[in-house]
């Protein structure tokens, strides 16, 4: 399986079986946060678990803005966005995943639209369409990020704001089955992939666990993509998960955010 498209198709069939089993990222919110968020009192992640500035956002309360959530399903930040007040598009290579945020929109009576596709093609979309993307960690799951980047610049407005988490490669550098047990053993190289990284039967375990096909991606093709595809970085956090069972969050922050700015035509 080395095909990008043979990729997309695993990795939409994966996650529609992680909606069946309740993955953390396909939960979609409830009823209260949607009644808060219309209210002005709302919050959203790229990365586990630190919200993002509220700063890096437009006032979706003077203005339409439009959102694009890139591979961003799952029924949680775009119905925030959208009860926020903003024209929010969810794009996502899972049909199950937007069914998620389908069903909070009908729910709760939001605006919101959802396309499926690939997120390194956005040709659906016409040049300088948005005002903001909000790209949370995803793009872990495509071998190649720079298309990503590329068709992000073009279909935001001059001056939009291209806002993503990712996941620093160091997080891909150890045997996660010993680093899960507490120990730190380096096992592989950067870039990092499932599908050339690993052994066959761990590949058939990740298969049988229903688990999407990953990738590491360097830090070089993470934010000189962004800047060489246009967009100069103008926000940067760090972020791990809380929890004592990370071994590796308790020695480094292995997820980052950034903003980026669409600085020219």
């Amino acid at each position: 399986m080395s095909d990008h498209n043979e990729i997309l198709s695993y990795n939409r069939e994966a996650w529609n079986k992680q909606v069946s089993k309740g993955n953390r990222w396909t939960v979609p919110v409830s009823s209260s946060e949607i009644e808060k968020a219309q209210q002005g009192d709302w919050k959203i992640v790229l990365t586990p678990t630190k919200p993002v500035p509220r700063e890096w956002f437009p006032d979706f309360s003077r203005r339409n803005v439009e959102v694009l959530l890139l591979a961003g399903g799952g029924g949680q930040q775009a119905p925030i966005l959208a009860a926020a007040g903003a024209s929010v598009t969810v794009f996502d290579n899972s049909d199950a995943q937007l069914q998620q945020d389908q069903m909070v929109a009908e729910r709760d009576g939001l605006q919101l639209t959802t396309q499926q596709g690939d997120m390194t093609d956005l040709s659906c979309f016409e040049d300088e369409r948005f005002d903001l993307i909000f790209h949370p960690c995803s793009n872990c799951f495509v071998s190649n990020i720079r298309p990503v980047w590329k068709e992000a610049y073009r279909v935001l407005k001059f001056g939009g704001e291209l806002l993503s988490g990712f996941t620093n490669p160091v997080r891909y550098l150890f045997d996660d089955d010993l680093l899960e047990a507490g120990t730190m053993k380096v096992a592989y190289k950067i870039p990092y992939s499932d599908l050339t990284s690993i052994s066959e039967e761990l590949k058939n375990r990740y298969e049988n666990e229903n688990e999407p096909r990953c990738f590491g991606h360097t830090l070089d093709d993470q934010l000189a993509g962004q800047i060489d595809a246009g967009f100069a970085i103008t926000g940067f956090f760090e972020d791990r998960y809380e929890t004592d069972n990370d071994v590796l969050s308790q020695f480094i922050d292995s997820f980052i955010a950034t903003k980026a700015t669409k600085l020219r035509n």
